[in-house]
């Protein structure tokens, strides 16, 4: 059974940084892409950021470009999201979500129906 692990959010001030990570577990990163979505409050989730599993290949949301980063490290079967550049907008749950399927090395995923695991998610308050 897969599983992934959400942590490391928190309460940060507009313009401070923090980094997600999410752990897997159950399989290895390797042939399955992996990605970042966020719901705030009242709001639908929406996608944020994925990675290929080689890591080569990533897309942003237009909302976050230029301040998130998303990285994996194989070793670990973990994948992180540094967030910079804080906006009180980013301020949601943030969801680490497995592929449901092995793909090419350069395949990111973008729909949320393509991913089949999902963690618990982690609460990223930024305050203004």
């Amino acid at each position: 059974q897969v599983q992934v692990t959400e942590s490391g959010g928190g309460l940060v001030q507009a313009g401070g940084s923090l980094r997600l990570s999410c752990a897997a577990s159950g399989r290895p990163l390797s042939r399955y892409a992996m990605g970042w979505f966020r719901q705030a409050p009242g709001k639908e989730r929406e996608f944020v950021s994925g990675i290929a599993w080689s890591g080569e290949s990533t897309y942003y949301a237009d909302s976050v470009k230029g301040r998130f980063t998303i990285s994996l490290d194989g070793a670990k079967n973990t994948v992180y999201l540094q967030l910079n550049s804080l906006k009180p907008e980013d301020t949601a749950v943030y969801y680490c979500a497995a592929d449901r399927s092995p793909r090419s090395a350069t395949t990111v995923v973008v729909s949320e129906t393509d991913y089949a695991y999902w963690g618990q998610g982690t609460q990223v308050t930024v305050s203004s």
